[in-house]
């Protein structure tokens, strides 16, 4: 199982830390990264979440990191496709591609939030057309050929898509996976999933259990997990750090996504499976239901280590991991970051 990061940007009010200072710091982590040997950083795009999220153009980010770092892999997790006109897509993960010298992943999604969707002037109703021809002409961009492609939203007429990718056929495509059958159709479009940190584990492992049993080509399946973790030597001090940070991030994801599971807006239906545990959430969140739902991981390596076996047992190839969920003092989230490189990694490697 290959350890990667995730960062969302965040600006919890107790880091009284600026836009700078956390864009700044974010580049700082992921060079740390490079030297350590995780394998991927991946960067989410969200918008109008003040404190939450503040990563509204990951893809310039990654721009960035692209110029510091030489090994790790770089991410975009996710790209909402319903807003975005896939042209702008397929040119940028190219672009991407090029500065990064072929070390570029392309995560795409529907999108899960109603603001997001009325403020791009998109129907919530289409998510899954709209995402369907999307990743259609991605498809054919990378082809290198003129693309002609005519649905029910697109009509394009021999373009030449550019730049071309380094890698071939083209950069490694992902997509974001909450509905149950969304797991089947990314194993069916031999696309690697990304499970997203708001659902509880026991749900996660029915899932990627459908994935990798709709799986059927000839390259491995990439079933990729979001964690929130703290891993320092001293186990208890991890669990004193972790106690308002974690607990702070999934408070605000969770202020983001109950709207949704609310209204159950159309085409988002499954999101009525989580109905059980969204009445433990509003009874309040605090770091031992969020462990014992498999959401976080803290403790010393040894601790981290057996809690997240269960994990790579189940089929997780890349655990994404929210060290600290930014929302600690970036010393503490590098001290986290080195615990895990010299004494969780090597374990998981085996």
């Amino acid at each position: 199982m290959q350890l990667d990061l995730f960062f969302e940007i965040s600006q919890p009010p107790q880091l009284k830390r600026s836009e700078a200072d956390a864009f700044e710091q974010t580049l700082n982590e992921i060079t740390l990264a490079d030297s350590l040997g995780y394998g991927c950083a991946w960067l989410v795009e969200h918008h109008f979440m003040r404190g939450y999220s503040h990563s509204s153009k990951p893809d310039l980010v990654l721009a960035a990191a692209s110029q510091r770092t030489k090994n790790i892999r770089l991410g975009l997790g996710v790209t909402p496709l319903p807003y975005h006109h896939p042209v702008h897509v397929a040119e940028r993960a190219a672009t991407l591609d090029i500065l990064s010298r072929g070390r570029f992943e392309l995560g795409i999604g529907r999108g899960f939030s109603p603001q997001e969707y009325t403020a791009f002037g998109a129907d919530m109703r289409n998510s899954r057309t709209l995402t369907a021809e999307s990743l259609a002409i991605l498809q054919l961009a990378f082809s290198r050929q003129p693309v002609t492609f005519h649905g029910e939203h697109f009509h394009l007429d021999a373009l030449d898509i550019l730049p071309y990718s380094i890698q071939q056929p083209h950069p490694p495509i992902w997509t974001a996976a909450v509905s149950p059958d969304t797991f089947v159709w990314a194993a069916q479009e031999q696309l690697g999933m990304l499970a997203g940190p708001f659902k509880p584990w026991m749900m996660v492992k029915q899932d990627i259990r459908h994935y990798l049993d709709a799986w059927q080509g000839p390259a491995a399946p990439r079933a990729g997990m979001t964690v929130g973790i703290l891993c320092l030597p001293d186990g208890k001090r991890a669990r004193v750090l972790a106690k308002d940070a974690l607990v702070w991030f999934y408070q605000q994801l969770f202020a983001t996504t109950l709207p949704v599971l609310e209204k159950l807006y159309p085409s988002y239906e499954h999101f009525h499976d989580l109905g059980r545990f969204r009445s433990l959430l509003k009874l309040g969140i605090n770091l031992t239901m969020l462990e014992t739902f498999g959401m976080v991981v803290v403790g010393s390596p040894d601790e981290c280590i057996d809690k997240l076996q269960k994990y790579r047992e189940a089929g997780v190839t890349n655990l994404l991991c929210a060290v600290g969920a930014g929302a600690l003092d970036t010393e503490i989230i590098q001290e986290s970051m080195q615990c895990i490189a010299s004494d969780v990694m090597p374990a998981l490697r085996d």
